[in-house]
């Protein structure tokens, strides 16, 4: 498993806003629950979907005004941003395969 990167809000703005390819942000809390069984399938897919799409975290607690700029009300949410824009949502704990599935569908369909 991969350790994911926490932003703070500079980073937000370079590795996810001004990134060149896709980004999925995992908006989280300490105290979330559903974020905590999270946190494993997300570190695994970022090894397996190296070179193709990088994975961070942001903390919603410290940075409320980035989660309340992008609509976040339940945690977790996934964002996936390609070349900075936001193009899926993803709310709420899911198994691996699911996860897996709906990123693959998505990363195939922005490129093509």
């Amino acid at each position: 498993m991969a350790k994911l990167d926490l932003l703070n809000a500079d980073q937000f703005a370079t590795q996810v806003l001004k990134a060149e390819g896709a980004v999925l942000v995992d908006f989280y809390a300490d105290w979330c629950g559903p974020c905590r069984m999270l946190a494993p399938i997300l570190e695994d897919l970022s090894v397996e979907f190296a070179g193709r799409l990088s994975v961070v975290k942001l903390d919603v607690d410290a940075h409320p005004e980035i989660a309340g700029s992008f609509g976040v009300q339940s945690l977790p949410t996934l964002l996936l941003f390609r070349d900075g824009a936001p193009i899926q949502r993803l709310v709420g704990a899911m198994p691996k395969a699911p996860l897996k599935a709906k990123l693959e569908q998505a990363l195939s369909a922005a490129v093509a």
